[in-house]
């Protein structure tokens, strides 16, 4: 058994491996409300929408988390505001933001030649360059996100499922929208420096993904998505290590793999006999299910 455990005697593997703990639950918390409302293309802008902040915080050297967090911020702000035009889709406005951005990020990063290498850890992380003082970093972001997570609990679960409801109930939808995008924002600046910008989403949706396929409560697919992320972080660097492959990029693909087991699965329990009756129910009961 020396070839499961060896690798996690090193000091930086197991920094790698609680910093992956630590963000698994981050994005389990985050994650499952981006599966549950399909927020992945939201997510995928606010993630690269993150460049400018840390190309100019590259540039000062200034701290990288706290520029991929302001821009991730004046990213957020601007998703919020263009979303109250009636005569733009919330997709065409994201997709404003995520270009202009991403060009600006460019922009910046042209004018230091000295940036390609952080510029690829940015892309891809460097889970195995985690410090102890990134570790205290994703634990208070942990805690912020459970607080976050469980104060708005009610309304992100009548937001998700039926938003008229949620406005008739005195829920005041805007500002909870406003509260998710926030918790979405932590998840991702958090994550970014530990998996990197493309990676984030092996984290964020697919163990959430994975989950949602099986359990029957909010909770519950929180709880799956952080055991599901912890696993793949395991794996991950287990993996990585006796075939040399990158740390990030092996968790990532095996949190996706995990998701297409999981869908197997899924697809083979809900195979019926031919003329056999639907199950009862429909959106109704799944929304019952999910606010329960």
């Amino acid at each position: 058994m020396e070839w499961l455990f060896a690798p996690f005697g090193v000091s930086f593997v197991e920094r790698a491996l609680v910093g992956g703990l630590l963000v698994s639950g981050i994005c389990a918390l985050a994650g499952t409300w981006v599966v549950l409302r399909g927020m992945a293309f939201l997510g995928d802008a606010m993630s690269h929408g993150m460049l400018p902040g840390v190309a100019a915080a590259s540039l000062l050297n200034g701290s990288l988390f706290v520029g991929a967090l302001l821009s991730a911020v004046a990213m957020a702000l601007g998703v919020t505001a263009l979303s109250r035009s009636p005569r733009l889709s919330q997709d065409t406005g994201i997709g404003l933001l995520f270009v202009g951005m991403l060009a600006t990020g460019v922009i910046l990063v042209s004018h230091s030649q000295s940036f390609a290498v952080d510029l690829t850890a940015f892309l891809f992380g460097d889970v195995l360059a985690v410090r102890p003082r990134d570790l205290a970093v994703l634990a208070a972001a942990l805690c912020v996100a459970a607080v976050i997570a469980a104060a708005g609990h009610r309304s992100f679960v009548a937001l998700a499922f039926d938003p008229r409801k949620a406005r008739t109930l005195g829920m005041r939808p805007r500002a909870a929208n406003a509260l998710l995008l926030g918790l979405l924002t932590l998840a991702i600046t958090a994550s970014f420096h530990v998996v990197g910008t493309l990676l984030v989403f092996g984290l964020l949706i697919a163990p959430p993904a994975a989950v949602v396929l099986w359990a029957r409560s909010v909770p519950a697919v929180m709880a799956g998505a952080a055991l599901l992320g912890a696993l793949s972080t395991f794996t991950g660097l287990l993996v990585s290590w006796h075939l040399g492959t990158a740390a990030g990029a092996t968790i990532a693909a095996t949190a996706v793999a995990l998701f297409f087991l999981s869908a197997l699965g899924a697809g083979l329990r809900d195979r019926r006999p031919r003329g056999a009756p639907a199950r009862p129910g429909g959106s109704q009961r799944k929304e019952h299910e999910y606010s329960s």
